[in-house]
């Protein structure tokens, strides 16, 4: 079943597929466009995973995984 933290494969494999910077709607694209039956079959994470992909983009960042954005919504995600 996925969950939460699956997100954050799952952003950075779109950010990856697509040379490592995206807006935010591309992400949730891909996401959707991939993973549609795993959120789907996971409960809960139907009604989330919009707000879960967010939610790991800022842990990644927290992390050193994804470039700050220092508060600013009008930078896309990159990968460092």
């Amino acid at each position: 079943m996925a969950t939460r933290e699956n997100m954050k494969k799952w952003v950075v494999e779109a950010l990856t597929s697509v040379g490592g910077t995206a807006w935010p709607k591309d992400v949730a694209k891909y996401v959707w466009d991939n993973y549609e039956i795993e959120i789907r079959g996971s409960g809960s994470l139907l009604y989330t995973w919009q707000y879960d992909a967010r939610w790991a983009a800022t842990a990644m960042r927290k992390a050193g995984v994804l470039k700050a954005v220092h508060g600013r919504t009008d930078l896309s995600w990159e990968l460092v």
